[in-house]
């Protein structure tokens, strides 16, 4: 989306914490917004790029925009951890039959074709046979 943003452009947003994850990520949107000569609008907050005082106010939307995310993250990963401790969550199930996997190989069947039967990467499979495949110089698979 920035890569299309024209001189006299206004970007629009909700919120300044929906345009960014970190106050450096938003800085350097701004940069790259009045490098362009673009504008910065926030629906729910006054933001306004052209003044001291703006500039001053969205940094401080920023900060405190990123120290909420990181809030979130830290309550969600406690939440995790009690709900692990309470036996409740057990993370995603495997998608990947390790078992199946060996039987194919002893079986003869190649990397590839495993790979192809049971709908998974091929490094997947490599990764599950403890086995890397040979490499060119070019970093491709022999």
């Amino acid at each position: 989306m920035l890569s299309f943003l024209r001189p006299g452009d206004i970007l629009v947003v909700t919120k300044i914490d929906r345009l960014a994850r970190s106050l450096a990520d938003l800085l350097k949107i701004v940069e790259g917004l009045q490098a362009t000569g673009a504008a910065l609008q926030a629906i729910d907050q006054p933001v306004d790029t052209s003044s001291a005082a703006g500039k001053a106010f969205l940094q401080m939307l920023g900060v405190f925009a990123e120290f909420e995310t990181n809030l979130r993250r830290e309550r969600q990963m406690e939440g995790i951890s009690a709900a692990k401790a309470r036996g409740v969550y057990r993370g995603r199930p495997p998608k990947i039959d390790a078992e199946e996997i060996r039987r194919l190989k002893d079986e003869g069947v190649g990397a590839s074709d495993i790979a192809k039967r049971l709908k998974i990467a091929r490094a997947s499979v490599y990764r599950v046979l403890g086995d890397a495949p040979a490499t060119t110089k070019a970093g491709e698979t022999a």
